[in-house]
């Protein structure tokens, strides 16, 4: 309560200054003042009931500060406000606000009708006097002293909440007319001002627009229905239009479902007699090509959402001729147990529909996280998206996928078990390769490494399985891009673990290689070794060990004994010749 109250004084002093003309007349942002106080009190989450507590509390502090009480407690006075006492433009706020209240009431009243539908009566009053407010509005808009701005979006106001009034009594012509009157003007407005302003106006046509294609229709335009279920598939429509385009487009489409009798899956036909499966069959396509079409996530988003809404439904009126049947195959006597019948194969091709579908929403979401995982962090206090979210939503894919393979009636398709065996390896690689990422995100360098090895792994047996199953691998995430990315990691991996020197007190030793190997004699291996980045780094043995080499030969002459030498006898003889003169020489050392 105390924060609504401070939100309150917020509005009231952003609301003064929107009071103020820049001509110098009295003016009022009447579409910016009521978008923003819906969205701050209420609306955004559908609570009508706050908005309109909102809405009395702000009358009165408006009738307070300008003087303007209708009595005092003990008897109640009223007062008319006049173009004479148009001095302020909080007059003209005070008028809005009652109409405010009286619509604010009415909605809470058209969400209560559905349980109790007596308050549709006093919804009607509620929304006749809102209308009986904004004609008031616009009459003291007329007054000269009102700027032109304010008088256009007077006369937009009162032509949307009369609008709102013809079409709750159907009276399809006038609320369409009230509506085309509305859209003019904010088209026209829109044109005229800031980009900021336009965005608003344009926002009050989208959100008209429905209503007007939906009278359209119920006058008898055919064509309208085509571009209600369009906005019916975007988003559009929302509040009261809701439930009212989902029963005209359920109406459309059960006429046409008249014509559809069977369905062919799986090169078997099976006939559809049940009118809600036909309906949902029949609007399928029309679902995933506005899913294709879908301009951002959000509206994707609810598009899957929707589908598979309807998915259930249908699943479970199935089911539920599937009990009746069940129950007669027991009181016959004459009963084939061991083929599956044609409801139980319909179950089966609309569980296949439903996981198929829940396959792909989760893919685009994680897609636009690893679009958003892949973008710095602009606020650092704001909590982004982590590789674990990416973990969970394949998580939840590889489970539909394991669902696909049990679905009865294909256990003897082979070629669908060995598609689903195919893309179960595909989402595997990328489950692999996030919990990859959020051990690096925690320094496990080691656990992220083996990790990295296992998508490689998974990568390459989705492209030798693929090569028998050409048509299988263009609905899924490309395995040819994730083994680059995987490579490019691993680098990067490596070298953030050789860096990391604060926290390498805490890597278990078992992950530590204790190995006395100098690092210029392991090169082609990756070990952490937190010596590298210290004092003492172990990158060459110094002084290098010695190493065995081979001698010099020693040579033994063993053929010597075997070789016959020449005779030597005419040399020996030649030294005794001389003589006398020898002997002498020889005798006193002369010959020496």
């Amino acid at each position: 309560m105390a924060a609504d109250k401070q939100n309150e004084a917020k509005v009231s002093s952003m609301d003064e200054n929107k009071e103020n003309s820049p001509d110098g007349g009295l003016g009022l942002e009447i579409l910016q003042i009521i978008k923003e106080s819906q969205q701050q009190h209420g609306l955004r989450h559908g609570d009508y009931q706050r908005y309109r507590g909102y809405c009395s509390r702000r009358l009165r502090r408006l009738r307070k500060t300008l003087g303007f009480k209708m009595g005092n407690r003990h008897k109640f006075i009223g007062k008319k406000i006049t173009v004479e006492i148009l001095s302020d433009s909080r007059y003209l706020l005070l008028v809005l606000m009652e109409a405010e209240r009286a619509w604010s009431y009415a909605m809470q009243l058209k969400q209560e009708a559905n349980t109790e539908p007596r308050k549709r009566f006093h919804l009607l009053a509620r929304l006749r006097k809102a209308a009986k407010h904004s004609e008031k509005l616009e009459k003291l808009c007329e007054s000269p002293r009102v700027d032109a701005k304010t008088k256009l979006e007077a006369q937009a106001y009162t032509a949307y909440l009369t609008g709102m009034v013809e079409f709750e009594l159907q009276e399809w012509k006038l609320a369409m007319e009230a509506f085309n009157k509305c859209k003019t003007i904010y088209e026209k407005l829109a044109s005229a001002f800031t980009e900021e302003m336009a965005a608003l106006y344009r926002q009050r046509v989208d959100e008209i627009s429905p209503n007007i294609r939906y009278c359209a229709y119920n006058i008898g335009d055919q064509n309208a229905i085509i571009d209600l279920m369009q906005m019916r598939l975007t988003g559009g429509g929302g509040g009261m239009m809701a439930e009212k385009l989902e029963a005209l487009i359920t109406q459309a489409r059960t006429k046409q479902a008249a014509t559809m009798s069977e369905v062919e899956w799986r090169g078997r036909t099976v006939p559809v007699k049940i009118d809600k499966a036909r309906v949902f069959l029949l609007g399928l396509a029309d679902n995933e090509a506005a899913i294709a079409q879908a301009s951002n996530e959000e509206t994707k988003e609810h598009l899957y959402e929707t589908l598979l809404a309807e998915c259930r439904d249908t699943i479970q009126a199935v089911r539920e001729e599937l009990k009746s049947e069940a129950k007669q195959r027991e009181r016959s006597s004459d009963a084939d147990s061991g083929k599956v019948s044609n409801l139980q194969f319909l179950h089966s091709y609309l569980t296949y529909i439903k996981l198929c579908t829940l396959v792909k929403r989760n893919e685009s979401m994680a897609h636009t996280l690893q679009a958003k995982l892949k973008e710095p962090e602009a606020d650092e206090n704001k909590r982004g998206p982590r590789p674990q979210d990416l973990i969970r939503l394949y998580d939840i894919i590889l489970q539909s996928l394991a669902e696909l393979s049990t679905l009865q009636g294909l256990e003897d398709d082979h070629a669908f078990q060995k598609e689903v065996s195919l893309k179960t390896l595909v989402y595997k690689a990328y489950r692999c390769f996030f919990i990859a990422q959020s051990y690096v995100l925690v320094k496990k360098w080691s656990e992220a490494l083996v990790l990295y090895e296992r998508v490689l792994k998974y990568a390459k047996e989705v492209r030798s399985k693929a090569k028998s199953l050409n048509n299988s691998l263009k609905d899924l995430p490309d395995v040819q891009e994730l083994i680059a990315e995987v490579n490019a990691e691993k680098y990067s991996l490596q070298a953030a673990a050789i860096l990391d020197t604060d926290e390498t007190v805490e890597v278990p030793s078992q992950q530590q290689v204790k190995d006395n190997t100098p690092l210029c004699n392991r090169l082609e291996t990756f070990r952490l070794d937190p010596t590298l980045v210290g004092k003492q780094p172990n990158l060459v043995q110094f002084p290098p060990e010695f190493q065995p080499i081979p001698c010099k030969p020693l040579f033994f002459d063993l053929a010597l004994n075997h070789v016959a030498f020449p005779p030597l006898d005419d040399k020996v003889e030649q030294k005794g010749v001389g003589g006398f003169t020898g002997y002498i020489k020889g005798i006193f050392g002369f010959g020496s």
